[in-house]
C-alpha cells in the first residue's frame, strides 16, 4: 500500500515567520495561533492560507470484542447513533453546524441494515463488523486493506470537490478499547496507561476492560515495530482503518488535518507508521480525557489547542477547535503589519 505524501517545502518558512512576527503585536504574543498559522501556511504553500469546504467525516463500525463487555453501552447504540447523526442531532452535528463544517457519515461496518439513505455512505467491509480480537484477529489483511483504501478514496473525492481541511471522527461501541491496544503497540506505553473509561465505565468495569485487553495483547504478541496494517488487522475497527486511509489521502492531497481525540489519533498513529511525513499536515485540536491520548500526542510530537476534558469522540473536539484554527488564518491574512499601520516595531 503506497501513499505519496509530499514533504513540506521549507522555502516559505522564513517568509511566513517574518509575516507573523511583523503583525502589530509583540512577537509570539498570539501563542499557539502563531504556530497554527505557520503550519497551515506551510501546508498550503502560501502566505495567505484559506480553508475551502471544511468537512468532518464520521466513520461508524461495530467491534466483535464489544460483546465481551468492554463498554458501558450495548452494541446497538452504534447504529442508533448513526441514525442520530443522519438526523443532525449528535454533538458533532451541533458543533459542526455551528462552526461551518460539512458532515458526511460513512458506514464502515455497522451491524445493522440502514438501506439506502440520504447522507449515508455505504462502505461496509463486513455486515456484522469486526471479529472478536480476544480470540482471533479482528479482520483479515484483505479487509484491512479494503478499509484503508476506502477511507482514502472518500478523502480524495472530497479533495476533488475542493475540500482542503479535513477532520475525522468515529462511532463504534468498544472502539476506545481498540484505540488503547493500538496506542500500546505504536507508542510503547504500558497498556494499563492506555486504557480509560470510554463510555463511562465504573471502577469494576475499568478493571474488567484492562484484563480483557491484556488478554488480547498476549494473544496477538505483536512486536513494538509491528507494521500499521498488522496492528490494525489484529485490533482495529473498520472505522479506525478507514480513518487511517482518509488521513493518509488527505495529507497526500495537501489538506490540513484537524485531529480529534483518542480514537482518531490512534488512526493517525497507524498512518504515521505508514508515512511519517503526515505529521506535518496535522493540527491537534484537543487533548482527550482518555489517559492514552497524552501518550499519543507525545509520540507524534504534537501540541493540543484545547484541553476541555472531552471524551465524546465523533470529531466533536475538532469541530469545536475549528474556529480557533480559522482565527489563526484570520490574523495572518487580515491583521495589520507594523509598516502598514505606522506602528513602531519597538513594541513590548
Amino acid at each position: 500500500m503506497n501513499f505519496t505524501i509530499p514533504p513540506i517545502d521549507a522555502a516559505l518558512d522564513q517568509a511566513l515567520q517574518e509575516t507573523i512576527d511583523n503583525k502589530t503585536k509583540p512577537r509570539g504574543s498570539l501563542g499557539a495561533l502563531e504556530r497554527v498559522a505557520w503550519r497551515v501556511g506551510r501546508i498550503q504553500r502560501t502566505l495567505s492560507p484559506r480553508f475551502c469546504r471544511p468537512t468532518l467525516l464520521i466513520f461508524a463500525a461495530d467491534h466483535g470484542a464489544a460483546r465481551a463487555g468492554l463498554s458501558a453501552y450495548p452494541q446497538d447504540v452504534t447504529w442508533q447513533m448513526v441514525e442520530n447523526y443522519l438526523a443532525g442531532g449528535a454533538g458533532a452535528n451541533v458543533f459542526a453546524r455551528q462552526n461551518g463544517l460539512a458532515v458526511k457519515i460513512v458506514d464502515a461496518g455497522v451491524a445493522h441494515d440502514f438501506g439506502k439513505r440520504p447522507g449515508l455512505v455505504d462502505a461496509k467491509v463486513a455486515p456484522a463488523g469486526t471479529r472478536n480480537y480476544l480470540d482471533e484477529a479482528a479482520m483479515t489483511r484483505e479487509q484491512c486493506e479494503t478499509a484503508v483504501e476506502t477511507g482514502a478514496r472518500i478523502a480524495r473525492e472530497l479533495a476533488a470537490e475542493g475540500c482542503n481541511a479535513l477532520a475525522v471522527g468515529e462511532m463504534g461501541i468498544g472502539n476506545t478499547a481498540s484505540a488503547a491496544l493500538l496506542t500500546h503497540v505504536f507508542t510503547g506505553a504500558p497498556l494499563s496507561d492506555c486504557v480509560g473509561r470510554g463510555t463511562g465505565l465504573d471502577d469494576a468495569g475499568l478493571e474488567r476492560k484492562r484484563g480483557l485487553l491484556a488478554r488480547a495483547a498476549a494473544r496477538a504478541r505483536l512486536p513494538a515495530d509491528a507494521g500499521a496494517l498488522d496492528a490494525l488487522a489484529e485490533f482495529g475497527g473498520f472505522e479506525i482503518a478507514m480513518m487511517t486511509g482518509a488521513l493518509l489521502a488527505g495529507a497526500e492531497c495537501r489538506m490540513t488535518l484537524l485531529i480529534d481525540g483518542f480514537i482518531a489519533t490512534s488512526a493517525l498513529l497507524a498512518a504515521a507508521r505508514i508515512a511519517p511525513a503526515i505529521r506535518d499536515y496535522c493540527v491537534f485540536c484537543h487533548c482527550s480525557a482518555e489517559p492514552g491520548h497524552r501518550a499519543q500526542i507525545r509520540a507524534l510530537g504534537g501540541e493540543a489547542l484545547l484541553d476541555l476534558g472531552l471524551r465524546l469522540g465523533e470529531g466533536s473536539g475538532a469541530a469545536l477547535a475549528y474556529p480557533l484554527v480559522c482565527s489563526a488564518l484570520a490574523f495572518l491574512n487580515e491583521m495589520a503589519s507594523f509598516d502598514s499601520a505606522g506602528v513602531s516595531k519597538n513594541i513590548c
